[in-house]
């Protein structure tokens, strides 16, 4: 008997594949147990249905990634931060460390606020952790394949941009 599998089933195949099997097998373990349906003519159709619109979406996915690509890709992020300690006259402002440091979360926040872009800070790759005053390349993974790299300068809180 032919059976649409519905779930993954160890031994027998991957959810969505179509497989041959034992009568009693199919009846009494697999469609009984709601792990596939019978291989009839709807059934199929119904398959052949729902495998293109999966398609479409990863297809419109694919494409959205692109899109926020080519507006993300070599921007310039301005995040303000707030500094540690008491500043001297002799210190540089170079030397001057951040109260905590920048999260993706912040990068994702002063995205949204300069480029009214949403992007998950999960997506953010930070390479080492953001602790001062500066300039630092990031990575935002978009989707499969899909990266961009933007700038975040890191000012002071003041708005003054500290080099």
């Amino acid at each position: 008997m032919k059976v649409i599998l519905i779930k993954d089933v160890k031994g027998t195949g991957k959810a969505g594949e179509i497989k041959e099997v034992k009568d009693g097998y199919a009846r009494n373990f697999l469609i009984g147990g709601g792990l596939a349906l019978e291989a009839t003519a709807k059934n199929l159709n119904d398959l052949e249905g729902k495998k293109s619109s999966a398609q479409h979406k990863v297809e419109i996915e694919k494409q959205a990634a692109e899109e926020l690509k080519k507006k993300l890709e070599g921007q310039h992020i301005l995040v303000k931060a707030k500094s540690g300690g008491h500043k001297t006259s002799e210190e540089t402002a170079v030397n001057q460390k951040l109260f905590g440091q920048v999260t993706a979360a912040n990068i994702a926040d002063g995205i949204a606020e300069q480029f009214n872009l949403q992007v998950d800070k999960k997506k953010i790759t930070l390479t080492d952790t953001i602790k001062a005053y500066g300039t630092y390349t990031v990575q935002i993974k978009l989707y499969a394949g899909i990266t961009a790299n933007v700038t975040v300068e890191v000012i002071s809180d003041d708005g003054e941009i500290k080099r």
